[in-house]
């Protein structure tokens, strides 16, 4: 402890810019990981709102595109629901939509929707925070919370492109709900399936399209064994279905960005370990005689290692914390902007540790071979 204190204090700039590199990555650390929460929030979390334990979609369908390709019969639900472990089931619609909507003071707003098709009545329909829930009227819709931030508010006009359908906003839910980085509109059941077969508000549609949905929501039993009442339930109705968590793979573009992300922070880890390893090895060699002047005085591998660690787990964890409070602060401001940003703690708590246990691992591996040299030698007594 005393030599390592000692070194801190002697080489404090040297120390210092090892520990002004770290915090830069630690910010880094932490922007990537918010916008990595950001994005999945912006792109799933009307998903992951719903009270489902899977989807049943038509059976053969691409998992990565599930959500646009699928379409299942009424009779398929009402199948699922007859099924041993199964709670409830209730067909479930889902399109992407362009509208313009129309403010009670008569500015006209473009907005994107996904629209959510719902029976009112079953266990899908949202709980709202404000306004109305979803009722016997065919043209009121209940919108994310996230839709008030672009002007809109209870009462307003929805007017869909190209086919004339007029939607009012009756509810707001209390929390974000997207898709596919949209907003979502939970909307009756049966007024979804016009729009989704194109039909305006004088058009005809044919009676079949009354029967269709995108999926089935699923609600399993407390205690269900999932695979197996999925895979009987698929047998049954002939669907091929996906847990909650699966079926986010369906979300337009959520795959590719999460991985993109994700091999990002690895490249972050693994330079962040090379950085630490690096700056250790050449401290080390620098210091090399005292080491060694150490050693010969009767200084054990172990002390020496463990009086390195000491200096890596000090300068880390000071430059780790440094580096996350300027992240965090930073991150407050790109959270009010339409950048899909938001700061979760656990994903941040994980980030810190593993920054510093990689960081402590490079200091080790780049340490160890150094200190276990033979004193005479480091000393010149070979010559």
């Amino acid at each position: 402890m005393f030599l390592a204190w000692r070194e801190l204090v002697f080489a404090r700039a040297r120390f210092g810019l090892m520990g002004g590199v770290v915090a830069l990555i630690a910010v880094l650390v932490v922007l990537l990981s918010g916008l990595s929460s950001g994005l999945v929030n912006d792109g799933i979390s009307g998903l992951q709102r719903l009270p489902v334990t899977a989807f049943a979609f038509a059976q053969g369908t691409k998992t990565d595109s599930a959500f646009s390709r699928s379409s299942v019969e009424l009779a398929q639900a009402d199948t699922w629901k007859k099924q041993d472990g199964v709670a409830d089931a209730a067909p479930f619609g889902n399109m992407l939509a362009n509208a313009k909507a129309r403010t009670a003071g008569g500015t006209e707003i473009p907005v994107d929707l996904a629209l959510f098709g719902v029976d009112p009545g079953s266990f899908l329909s949202p709980e709202v925070s404000s306004g109305a829930r979803l009722g016997a009227d065919p043209a009121g819709i209940v919108v994310s919370r996230t839709v008030l931030d672009e002007g809109l508010s209870i009462g307003d006009t929805v007017t869909i492109d190209r086919l004339g359908t007029r939607l009012t906003i009756v509810g707001t839910t209390g929390d974000q709900r997207t898709f596919g980085h949209v907003d979502v509109a939970y909307i009756p059941l049966r007024t979804w399936q016009r729009t989704h077969a194109g039909a305006g508000p004088d058009d005809e549609v044919r009676e079949s399209a009354y029967q269709e949905a995108t999926a089935v929501a699923l609600r399993l039993r407390d205690g269900a064994g999932t695979d197996a009442v999925l895979t009987a339930g698929d047998a049954a109705a002939g669907t091929t279905s996906m847990t909650l968590k699966e079926s986010y793979g369906a979300s337009p573009g959520y795959s590719a960005e999460t991985s993109t992300l994700t091999l990002i922070q690895v490249f972050l880890y693994a330079i962040s370990a090379l950085v630490v390893g690096a700056f250790f090895t050449v401290w080390t060699i620098q210091r090399r005689h005292e080491l060694a002047v150490v050693r010969a005085m009767g200084a054990s591998t172990g002390y020496l290692m463990r009086d390195t660690m000491i200096q890596a787990t000090v300068v880390l964890v000071s430059s780790t914390a440094v580096g996350f409070l300027a992240g965090v602060g930073g991150g407050a401001f790109l959270s009010g902007t339409p950048m899909p940003f938001a700061l979760e703690a656990v994903p941040l708590a994980f980030a810190a540790l593993l920054l510093i246990f990689l960081g402590l691992a490079g200091a080790a591996t780049a340490v160890g071979r150094v200190v276990r040299v033979d004193p005479l030698t480091a000393l010149g007594g070979n010559r």
